[in-house]
């Protein structure tokens, strides 16, 4: 599971078992994780984050979204 990001506390990651989803995120915090599709944007799973968790995280992804979706079709096209 590549981390391809930290901001703060948030862990932005891929698992390496998921190809049959579309691009994706997950965001992984002391309190809980979370997944964001990347196309488009939208929460995808939440486990234990409270809801202004997930607009910082949402706004983070947003701020991010080139480099994510670069990294997740780095990760899953090798």
């Amino acid at each position: 599971m590549p981390t391809v990001l930290r901001i703060g506390s948030f862990r932005f990651h891929f698992y390496s078992d998921e190809y049959n989803e579309p691009p994706h995120i997950h965001v992984a915090t002391p309190d809980g994780e979370c997944k964001f599709w990347l196309e488009p944007i939208r929460l995808a799973m939440n486990i234990g984050l409270k809801p202004h968790e997930i607009r910082e995280i949402e706004k983070l992804v947003f701020k991010n979204e080139k480099f994510l979706k670069e990294k997740y079709n780095e990760f899953h096209n090798n």
